[in-house]
């Protein structure tokens, strides 16, 4: 069955995954797109951004007096539509396209897609997944590395959550890929599926905290850094927009044993230093911070300070004394990887903001993805 997502639906869809409790909430939300407007357009395509946050169709659209419009329309991240079995092929310059979406308020050259056509075939939805599905073989992969170490190293994602209507109708709802057959077949309810997702966290803050969250504008690149394609924590880019992340452990040529963590989404980089006993003196202050990491038995515990001042997840704010620990745990069975994270900041938190994720074996390897928000309020002008 087809998914065709109206203003209505897409509402409904922001508030299922609000009820999810995941963290793989749109980083945006809809900017300045007029959801309650539905529009066609028809035209040809020019060019085909397949970037992160959101990918951009390009498409030159005549207008009834006979002069063309330029269009920009928004579509998923790449990361997500090559995760869902997509690829840039399907977009051939010069085609024509068809576009049911949303306008934007300010700009008459920039639309959102809810569903598009190419060449008068079939029409396809934001959220259609094409991918087979099929799990990761793991047949072959080493349990352990040779010095003992469980194998951590790998292509590592959040599960996709999947546009799904129940019987019952309606609007449906996003719900996890691999309980989207029992949802659509009303074996499952929507709050069995929400019992399911990790709890998302909420911050208790300081009256500096509080202040500071009232002071935050979400939507404005100069706060939230996402916007300028910088990162936030790795609490909240660990799993925000479901990024492929990388893990590679390995051995320095010194000697020293790392983890080597990217961050699928904007491509940012993480080291952990296994067996490391202390933070150095006089560290530099950076986003990532300095991690050191031991084992405790199978468990991975990580232990990060040296933080430069920033965004923890918006609209809190971070200090330089921010402080996480996290400990990693793989569920060799299921092939999941659980982090489970507590993060205390005497500035800005009154109390630990803590819960977990968990990960899985990406059926799609990594890929670096360029970034460069297209979004026109969210633009950065040219340096």
């Amino acid at each position: 069955m087809h998914l065709t997502t109206t203003p209505r639906r897409l509402a409904v869809t922001i508030a299922a995954l609000a009820g999810l409790a995941t963290p793989v909430l749109a980083h945006h939300g809809f900017g300045l797109f007029q959801l309650d407007i539905k529009k066609e357009w028809t035209g040809t395509l020019t060019k085909m951004n397949l970037i992160n946050p959101h990918s951009y169709m390009e498409l030159d659209v005549t207008q009834a007096d006979g002069s063309i419009q330029h269009m920009r329309c928004e579509m998923r991240a790449a990361t997500l539509i090559k995760r869902s079995g997509w690829s840039i092929d399907m977009f051939k310059v010069g085609s024509t396209v068809h576009i049911e979406g949303n306008p934007h308020r300010d700009d008459p050259g920039a639309c959102y897609i809810e569903n598009f056509s190419i060449d008068g075939g079939k029409m396809m939805n934001r959220n259609d997944q094409i991918s087979s599905g099929a799990p990761v073989d793991t047949s072959t992969r080493p349990l352990r590395l040779a010095d003992g170490q469980l194998n951590l190293s790998g292509d590592w994602a959040v599960e996709q959550l999947v546009l799904t209507v129940p019987p019952s109708g309606g609007n449906g709802s996003m719900i996890p890929k691999s309980l989207s057959a029992d949802f659509r077949a009303g074996k499952i309810t929507l709050e069995q599926v929400q019992a399911t997702q990790p709890p998302r966290p909420r911050p208790v803050y300081t009256a500096e905290g509080d202040a500071a969250a009232k002071a935050f504008n979400s939507r404005s690149p100069q706060d939230n850094p996402w916007f300028a394609c910088k990162p936030t924590s790795f609490i909240r880019d660990w799993t925000a927009d479901w990024p492929i992340n990388q893990f590679v452990q390995s051995t320095t040529a010194e000697g020293e044993k790392v983890i080597d963590i990217t961050y699928g989404l904007y491509n940012f980089k993480r080291r952990i230093h296994v067996g490391m006993q202390e933070h150095p003196a006089n560290l530099t202050p950076s986003y990532a911070g300095h991690s050191i990491g031991n084992w405790e038995g199978d468990v991975l515990v990580v232990d990060t300070i040296g933080f430069e001042p920033g965004v923890l997840s918006p609209p809190t704010r971070s200090s330089a004394q921010m402080h996480i620990v996290e400990r990693f745990s793989l569920d060799t069975a299921k092939m999941a990887l659980k982090r489970e994270y507590s993060v205390t900041d005497p500035v800005y938190l009154a109390a630990p903001y803590a819960s977990y994720d968990v990960m899985y074996l990406s059926d799609v390897p990594f890929e670096a993805q360029t970034c460069k928000e297209m979004t026109p309020e969210f633009a950065q002008p040219q340096q």
